[in-house]
């Protein structure tokens, strides 16, 4: 541990200890030759001890320097000294994501939002750059006193990565991507799965997945699936649900392909929380939630020790658990990338050939194939018997003849199995529209329920299109609620969405497709388009901005500004403090933003109260008179304060309104008379100073 008042460097001097992590203690320090304050992460001794540990942390330390990005704590120095190796980097007041939700309990909506596009935007620069950073977790996402969302450690966790670590690992785990619990590939779709459990946590004020141990909660993310956060938080909007479950998604292909693409459907989330528009990938076979046979488990387990310790001799061991009596399972295990590839290409095949078998059936129905056997599977080679002209009839008596059913209300599908059950064939005779019969149910059959009917004869049935056409209702100019109601008594699915008009009052009805008047059916969906007044203004960041260049940029967006002020040490007179309302922030259009102008540095004045000068030592008795110029000046420059002459002693000054000095010196010029032995009359001049007169401060 470094103590207070050390320099590393020559340069950083400790001022203290702010955090500490699995890996490295954090300071507080500061940086004498740019005058300013920053955080140097300094490696634990364990791992300092370790060269090939280092050299990766300082490979990826100095490849994650390249990054500048205001949602990124920017990485300034690398470097070691006597055996510290340490990382300096921008110093942010505030706290932890993780402190900020365990105080708030559960986040808004738009506060989870925004704070996960500022998360994300960091991602995004990094990712840029090619730099995964596989540890993303509220600890390292900190919330500055200005508001302002920041990720740390980047290109770090690689390092980690690379040697095993036994503590801090709990944390990380509960955020871990599946192909992570199992030491998998790793990209940038991991850090996206990590920011969805994030999001989880913020919005409900719990991990999705949680046990005792690091290896119970790997398993978790490999095989169980996750409860909906709306369980947790009723009120959440179905936009950012569905955005966390695309996130949290088990395999990399159903999330979102760029951390870009995720920041799209977040802003839209801001502006649309109720539409439901994320697209979720459809979900594969291999994707499916399965149980793990126990060799599985002891397989991950092993897996998950050795990511998370040391010697994983070291590892606790796990309670074992009574077997539970096993489903049917599919015995492909968790799958190393070479043998997903053959799964896949099995799986392609296996596809190909159903097919085959499918085309096969239907080609043989419809009489395309035809190796022998009848189309209802007769044994009877009845093609064999058109064609044998000798073959004498069978006598009409003899035909056999079954009872027709009752078709109508059924699928074709139904009615294809429920009449080759009794040996007769089925085609479709048309389509006609129907109130009785749903969309596709049969409508009516060439042949009435109960009569009897030749075996192999062909039933022609027709389909229903689903109800009649009837006018679409006039809704445009409505507010949502009544449009909605119309339309649901006149027998159509509303469907809502939102966008923004100069024009038309929010909650109206902007548009409606299809249009009033045309030809639709019953239970067809109408789209309305509802407007939500004016577009709204993204809030821009005017901070240390003049005055004059805030308001231009403000007017400029259409938004009014009034002014307060007050005294600043950082930022310089007549630039902008803070705004009203942060960066990134929606804001109608007309708002008024409250700017706070630096007044400058505040000014503490200072005084000198009934300070005593006496007559100089040197003077003689016999002087016929004596005279001193009394200057008082600030320490720290040559300005004079005040200026008095004394003839008589002793002289008491008092002096007020020195601004901004705690001491000062006093200067004066010494002059007497007096009569030599000859009688001339000598003029004797001195001067004197005295220093570090301290004064009182107001």
């Amino acid at each position: 541990m470094l103590k207070e008042g050390i320099y590393i460097a020559d340069r950083y001097e400790i001022v203290g200890k702010v955090g500490t992590g699995g890996m490295a203690d954090v300071y507080k320090a500061k940086d004498h030759t740019l005058g300013r304050f920053v955080g140097i992460k300094v490696l634990k001794q364990e791992f300092s001890e370790d060269v090939n540990f280092v050299t990766k942390f300082r490979t990826e330390a100095q490849s994650a320097a390249g990054l500048e990005h205001p949602n990124i704590v920017n990485i300034y120095d690398v470097g070691s000294e006597n055996s510290i190796h340490y990382i300096v980097m921008e110093y942010v007041e505030g706290i932890t994501l993780k402190t900020y939700i365990e105080k708030k309990g559960q986040l808004s909506f738009k506060e989870a939002v925004s704070i996960a596009i500022q998360v994300g935007r960091g991602i995004e620069a990094a990712h840029n750059k090619h730099i995964i950073h596989r540890d993303i977790k509220p600890q390292n996402i900190i919330i500055s006193t200005e508001g302002k969302v920041k990720v740390t450690d980047f290109g770090i966790a690689r390092a980690a990565s690379s040697n095993t670590i036994n503590s801090d690992v709990m944390g990380s785990v509960h955020y871990a991507s599946p192909e992570q619990a199992r030491n998998g590939f790793v990209d940038g779709k991991s850090d996206i799965y990590s920011l969805g459990i994030v999001m989880y946590e913020m919005v409900t004020g719990r991990v999705p997945f949680d046990g005792e141990s690091t290896v119970a909660i790997a398993i978790q993310h490999l095989q169980e699936e996750m409860i909906r956060p709306s369980a947790y938080a009723p009120e959440l909007p179905i936009s950012l649900e569905k955005i966390i479950l695309k996130c949290t998604q088990k395999s990399p292909d159903r999330r979102y392909d760029t951390i870009g693409d995720l920041l799209i459907d977040l802003k839209k989330a801001l502006i649309s929380p109720n539409e439901d528009f994320v697209v979720m990938v459809p979900i594969g076979q291999q994707d499916k939630t399965r149980v793990m046979k126990q060799e599985e488990v002891e397989s991950i387990k092993e897996k998950t020790r050795n990511m998370y310790y040391e010697d994983a001799a070291e590892a606790p061991e796990e309670e074992e658990e009574e077997p539970e009596e096993e489903e049917e399972e599919d015995d492909s295990g968790f799958l190393n990338p070479k043998m997903e590839k053959a799964v896949t290409i099995m799986g392609i095949v296996a596809a190909v050939i159903i097919v085959a078998i499918i085309i096969y059936i239907v080609g043989s129905f419809f009489g395309l194939f035809r190796f022998g056997g009848s189309q209802n599977g007769d044994d009877v080679k009845q093609e064999e018997m058109k064609d044998d002209e000798e073959e004498a009839e069978e006598p009409e008596d003899k035909t056999e003849k079954v009872e027709m059913i009752d078709l109508k209300g059924k699928t074709f599908d139904e009615a294809t199995t429920a009449v080759n059950g009794i040996g007769l064939g089925i085609q479709r005779a048309g389509e006609e529209s129907s109130d009785t019969y749903a969309q596709g149910q049969i409508v009516s059959q060439s042949v009435e329920p109960g009569t009897l009917v030749e075996k192999n004869t062909t039933i022609k049935v027709t389909i229903s299109s689903g109800v009649g056409e009837i006018d679409v209702p006039m809704v445009t100019g409505l507010d949502q609620q009544a449009a909605e109601s119309k339309l649901t008594e006149s027998g159509f699915a509303p469907n809502t969405d939102f966008g923004y008009s100069e024009s038309v009052a929010s909650g109206t009805v902007m548009s409606q497709t299809p249009e009033a008047g045309t030809k639709a059916k019953k239970g067809d969906t109408v789209s309305l388009m509802v407007s939500r007044g004016p577009e709204p203004i993204v809030m821009p960041n005017v901070w240390n901005k003049s005055e004059a260049e805030a308001r231009e940029q403000l007017s400029a967006l259409g938004l009014k500004v009034s002014t307060t002020s007050d005294y600043s040490n950082d930022i310089p007179e007549g630039n902008v403090i803070s705004q009203s309302i942060v960066e990134g922030k929606p804001v109608e259009k007309g708002a008024t933003i409250t700017l706070v102008i630096s007044m400058g540095k505040k000014s503490t004045f200072y005084s000198l109260d009934n300070y005593t000068i006496n007559k100089l030592e040197d003077i003689p008795e016999e002087a016929t008179s004596v005279k001193a110029e009394i200057t008082l000046y600030k320490s720290e420059g040559e300005d004079a304060v005040n200026t008095w002459t004394a003839t008589s002693f002793p002289f008491v000054i008092n002096q007020g309104g020195i601004e901004n000095c705690s001491q000062g010196y006093i200067i004066i010029d010494w002059e007497w008379r007096y009569i030599d032995e000859d009688g001339v009359e000598i003029i004797q001049p001195k001067t004197t100073e005295i220093d570090n007169i301290p004064f009182t401060p107001n």
